[in-house]
């Protein structure tokens, strides 16, 4: 929520995922991470989405994007934005 950079974004990411100290903080360590991140049912609720500076939407939808790339990958893992 409010963040007003992108490496904010990816530290967040980083803290929650629990992701490895060489995360690289761009879209690409992100999937590379995330896909098939685990074999368990898993749903992973993002708050503050919406609540990004103006210039980030763009970015926070190429996050989506790779979000959505993982759950095609490893249907076990969905991701849902709540408020």
């Amino acid at each position: 929520t409010n963040c007003k950079h992108i490496g904010e974004i990816h530290k967040i990411i980083k803290k929650e995922f629990d992701l490895p100290q060489y995360y690289g903080e761009n879209l690409s360590a992100l999937w590379d991470c995330l896909d098939y991140y685990c074999n368990n049912q898993l749903t992973v609720y993002i708050t503050g989405f919406y609540k990004v500076s103006d210039e980030l939407n763009d970015y926070m939808e190429k996050i989506w994007e790779v979000f959505e790339r993982v759950h095609q990958n490893s249907p076990n893992i969905t991701f849902e934005i709540i408020s």
